[in-house]
């Protein structure tokens, strides 16, 4: 559906009273929360939202890394709630930097294992969030990853991330990758490409590999020097050719690219038969490969974000530095 996606094609405006129908339906929900028949709960500490509009993926979990490795930097004591997307479990837990990410999510055990950040998952955000300051009675300030459009959860901040395809064709699902009507009020947008319509302030940011390759053990190996072996590169994420393209501009030779489904969960994937090829992947994909494969090399993904984001986002938090938090039950 990506290539529909991007135009106003046969296909799109096939699928588009469709949109329409959907498009209510999210109408609909929103003003129930406006007129609280449908009630947010705040988490009694700032909360920030990082979500998107579009469907797929759009660079969420790298932002919620920088973020509260940012925050961390600052002093800040930040947590991270999530849903845990694709996880085979459906309650609250919380997610360790050794969770198997089948049961807690492929993104959450990345974020726990980047950051070291106490990271809960659950289908209710406020039930994540509850949990994760009852374990750690010091967090003062919670980044959700994703759940821009879980209004049950009230936000103090939310940031809106775009990869560079912006809102495609403009269409609402299923004729378009909307999964909410655009512009809509946000406080920030991030956009890797060309900045979308609207009025929020938009901060550019670019995403680039790493110059090296993380065995399982943590050991870094340059990409460098792996430029004239052939590698097997394979990406279960959103926009796998993205990282096939970073990684032939690093100068790898791919003896193949495979792409899989986003969230796969590795079980019934088979390697490569020649022992000798080179198995390169994502750091998210590694989070569940690794357990399988232990030769498998991850590459990070890097994000610059515009200094001037982090500073506004010092600027906006600077008020709670003063402010009592309230009780995790809140």
């Amino acid at each position: 559906m990506a290539r529909v996606w991007r135009t106003r094609g046969p296909v799109a405006w096939a699928l588009w009273p469709i949109s329409l129908i959907y498009g209510a339906l999210v109408a609909l929900r929103r003003g129930l929360y406006r007129l609280r028949w449908l009630r947010s709960e705040h988490a009694g500490v700032p909360v920030i939202v990082v979500g998107n509009v579009i469907a797929g993926g759009a660079g969420k979990t790298p932002v919620v890394i920088a973020l509260v490795r940012h925050l961390q930097a600052q002093g800040w004591q930040p947590g991270v709630i999530s849903r845990g997307y694709g996880r085979s479990t459906h309650d609250c837990r919380a997610v360790l930097p050794d969770s198997p990410a089948p049961e807690v999510g492929d993104e959450p055990t990345l974020i726990a294992r980047a950051t070291h950040a106490p990271v809960f998952v659950a289908p209710r955000r406020i039930a994540a969030a509850r949990a994760l300051r009852a374990a750690h009675p010091g967090t003062d300030v919670l980044v959700c990853d994703d759940g821009l459009q879980h209004l049950a959860l009230a936000r103090d901040l939310e940031i809106c991330v775009f990869n560079s395809d912006g809102v495609g064709n403009g269409f609402l699902l299923p004729a378009g990758p909307l999964r909410e009507p655009w512009p809509r009020p946000v406080d920030w947008v991030l956009h890797a490409g060309k900045p979308p319509a609207g009025r929020a302030p938009g901060f550019a940011m670019q995403r680039k590999l790493a110059p090296h390759a993380l065995r399982a053990d943590g050991q870094k190996i340059a990409l460098a020097s792996l430029q004239h072996q052939p590698v097997h590169a394979i990406a279960a994420v959103a926009r796998p050719e993205e990282f096939f393209a970073m990684l032939r501009a690093q100068g790898l030779q791919l003896a193949g690219a495979e792409a899989l489904p986003d969230h796969y969960d590795f079980n019934s994937w088979e390697r490569p038969s020649d022992k000798e090829i080179v198995l390169i992947c994502t750091e998210k994909d590694a989070v569940k490969l690794w357990s399988l494969h232990p030769d498998a090399m991850a590459v990070p993904l890097e994000l610059d974000i515009d200094p001037a984001f982090m500073k506004a986002l010092d600027r906006r938090l600077a008020p709670w530095r003063a402010t009592p938090l309230s009780s995790p039950s809140a």
